[in-house]
């Protein structure tokens, strides 16, 4: 064990990799303890690595995000190898907290969110990971608080020439498909796609391999809406992703009852039901009606928060709304701040895909002819069908009840609608839409 490291004192290893040793070292000038990865002798003296090393810590440097690894210090030791002074987390990897077994649901969901956070932070700097896994997600406590900490950007590449990218790299179990085939072509999405596994491995305790099966199969306590989230970051096909590790993090922090961001951004979650994608869920009793617009005969309209467009519902599914917008990522668009509405009696029993009552969704966006929309496993996908300005999927027989759902386009609008029993209102609903 080395003594000292340039200027700072060493006190233990605190690990060792096939390309650097990490050690835990004091600062007596700042009086504070920091990590000090030191690249091996045996590639310390190959070109490739050896700028590949400090890439990492150029990287880290120009992203100098709270939820990523900071560097504080780049040297040279007298016998050539490069260091890097980073922060010290004190509370170790996401893979030792993994070898006891799978974790609370909540606490799963929240470090994915916080994961997907850091991963953001990472792209909006204009990085791609390219190997997220459990040793490389660290805990550090910061003003007294724990927090997740993303590290090793060994294989870190710009995201301007991702689609160029031509050598296989990553970890097997976390990888994206497309990262398996030289010249694939990759963006974000590849990191989604490990968040999702890793989020898969915290529900399950393994991550997951060949057909991935539903955590709810593998574990009680695990609500559709979770499935859907986490299966939806593993699709093979990426189109069919979450689009942004934003867009994750969005829904992972709806489901583990995070706080609200400081920003007013849509909320998504990513149940097979759409109503949460509603931002801020600010619930409001409907105080009366909006002057009729051809609305039916005792129908209530109800007006989105900006009064842009306005729909018609029967008169029992007028007991609460959100009005506030959504974000069309949520349905594989581009991420924007949109106008957007949910309706039901009972927002939260309506939210529940094979139970409580009827209600609806609408949302503004554009190229919604391009937009992935939900399926519904337990439904059967009843019919198809085009009505004057609008595609319409009706998923019925729902789990045994009578619920069932329309999944609707009407040029620049996308309802969901749920219902119970055997009366279709749908194209009433829709020709009751008024912008």
């Amino acid at each position: 064990m080395p003594a000292k490291i340039g200027r700072y004192r060493v006190e233990r290893r605190l690990g060792a990799g096939a390309f650097a040793t990490v050690w835990l070292a004091e600062d007596d000038v700042l009086e504070s303890w920091v990590a000090i990865k030191v690249l091996a002798d045996n590639w310390a003296h190959q070109a490739d690595v050896r700028a590949r090393f400090e890439q990492e810590a150029q990287v880290l440097r120009r992203a100098d995000s709270e939820r990523l690894v900071r560097i504080h210090d780049y040297g040279e030791l007298p016998d050539g190898r490069p260091y890097q002074v980073m922060t010290y987390a004190d509370g170790g990897t996401l893979a030792e907290r993994l070898e006891s077994g799978p974790m609370p649901v909540r606490t799963a969901m929240r470090i994915a969110a916080d994961i997907a956070r850091a991963t953001a932070d990472l792209h909006d700097a204009g990085v791609l990971h390219r190997d997220l896994k459990p040793s490389n997600v660290l805990f550090g406590t910061v003003r007294g608080v724990e927090r997740v900490l993303v590290a090793d950007l060994g294989l870190a590449k710009s995201l301007a020439f991702a689609s160029g990218f031509t050598v296989v790299a990553g970890t097997p179990g976390y990888m994206a498909p497309e990262q398996s085939r030289p010249g694939g072509g990759l963006d974000v999405r590849a990191d989604v796609h490990a968040i999702g596994a890793m989020a898969y491995q915290m529900l399950t305790s393994a991550p997951p391999r060949g057909t991935v099966v539903a955590p709810s199969k593998l574990r009680g306590g695990i609500t559709p809406v979770i499935d859907r989230i986490v299966l939806r970051a593993l699709a093979p096909d990426r189109d069919r992703r979450w689009p942004t590790a934003a867009a994750l993090a969005d829904a992972l922090e709806e489901v583990a009852g995070a706080p609200a961001r400081s920003r007013n951004r849509a909320l998504q979650i990513a149940g097979r039901t759409v109503g949460g994608l509603i931002a801020a869920a600010v619930l409001v009793l409907l105080g009366g009606a909006l002057p009729a617009r051809s609305t039916p005969p005792g129908w209530v309209r109800v007006a989105d928060a900006t009064g842009s467009f306005s729909v018609a519902v029967p008169p029992g599914w007028a007991g609460q709304a959100r009005q506030s917008g959504w974000d069309p990522a949520a349905v594989g668009l581009p991420s924007a701040q949109r106008p957007g509405l949910a309706v039901a009696a009972d927002l939260a029993a309506w939210d529940e895909e094979y139970a409580g009552g009827p209600g609806l969704f609408a949302g503004r966006a554009d190229g919604l002819d391009r937009a992935t929309l939900p399926t519904h496993d337990r439904c059967t996908r009843w019919s198809v069908r085009t009505v004057p300005g609008a595609q319409v999927t009706r998923w019925a027989g729902c789990a045994g009840t009578g619920i069932s759902w329309s999944e609707v386009v009407a040029g620049d609008t996308y309802l969901q609608i749920k219902q119970v029993g055997d009366a279709d209102l749908t194209d009433q609903i829709v020709r009751n839409v008024h912008s």
